[in-house]
């Protein structure tokens, strides 16, 4: 196997934390790109947007994992679409433009599942389903991923796409963080007749992903997941038996629970506790070769432990 030069956008986040050691274990040269901060192979880039100066970061590089990206909007930032676009859309593109004009070889964007659509009624998500983004974040990361094919087509630049669900792992922020909150603190959940299917992705799993995708000749769009498909409620229960807590569910009809998250304003957190989202991930499987290393019940307990240990650190 090659040694290759690789620049890891976003490297001080939750996946990049992860990955950087994963790809130097591989015998890479890893270069990690942040928005502020110093040390060895460690390159400061600011804010990324449509006019970050990438230059001392691309020098000599091989292949940018570009994981950095925006996922929440606050609402004195501005439209929450703009926000997202500045740079999930055009950091992406002015990244991927200079990247080329660098003489890099491959760019891996990790994108969303939310580009496919917020949720699936009987049969997963492939690769041929047209894509359906529904938010400004979904909207943002699909049109960073037309822009990258454009300049794909017009560059020597290749370009792989992964298309993750909800990732779980030590480390873990946003609603899966709430969630372990809630569960640690034996919280009940109106979740007794939720029987949905949602895939996830573990972070382990994902950083093998993208050790792959680095280095195979094959370039593409994937949707990645666990091997399966877990309900609301048996999160829960997963959680809860990692933290040696009880699962406390109340058994609420869905109608109730929809009428609340529309007078509460929480149609959102309403879909995802109670929809689905089913992820395939057979192509991945067949064209890169990659299988998950991790099951999804082993990194959900591993991800609760650590947040034991996060609370009790000594």
């Amino acid at each position: 196997m090659s040694v290759l030069k690789i620049l890891v956008s976003g490297a001080n986040g939750f996946v990049g934390r992860a990955l950087c050691p994963v790809l130097r274990g591989q015998g890479h040269a890893v270069r990690e790109a942040v928005r502020a901060g110093e040390g060895d192979n460690v390159v400061a880039v600011g804010d990324i947007h449509g006019k970050t100066d990438w230059s001392e970061a691309l020098k000599g590089v091989d292949v940018v994992v570009h994981l950095a990206g925006r996922a929440h909007v606050l609402r004195e930032h501005g439209p929450a679409l703009d926000v997202f676009r500045r740079v999930n859309l055009e950091g992406t593109e002015n990244l991927a433009r200079q990247a080329a004009a660098h003489g890099a070889r491959r760019l891996v964007f990790v994108s969303s599942i939310k580009v496919n659509g917020e949720e699936t009624y009987g049969r997963a998500f492939t690769e041929n389903d047209p894509p359906h983004p529904e938010d400004p974040y979904g909207i943002s990361k699909w049109e960073a991923e037309q822009t990258l094919a454009e300049i794909s087509a017009a560059t020597s630049l290749e370009a792989t796409i992964l298309r993750p669900p909800l990732v779980h792992g030590p480390g873990v922020k946003g609603n899966l963080l709430r969630l372990l909150e809630a569960v640690h603190q034996n919280r009940t959940f109106p979740l007794g007749a939720v029987q949905n299917r949602r895939s996830l992705l573990g972070l382990d799993n994902l950083c093998a992903a993208l050790d792959i995708c680095v280095r195979h000749p094959k370039t593409g769009t994937y949707l990645i997941a666990d091997d399966e498909a877990v309900s609301s409620p048996d999160l829960v229960r997963v959680l809860a038996k990692a933290m040696g807590r009880q699962a406390r569910m109340l058994s609420v009809p869905l109608p109730f629970m929809e009428l609340a998250a529309k007078v509460l304003k929480r149609r959102s957190e309403f879909r995802r506790l109670t929809g689905s989202l089913e992820v395939n991930a057979v192509r991945i499987q067949e064209e890169l070769g990659w299988t998950p290393i991790k099951r999804l019940d082993q990194g959900l307990e591993e991800m609760a432990l650590w947040y034991m240990r996060s609370q009790d650190p000594d």
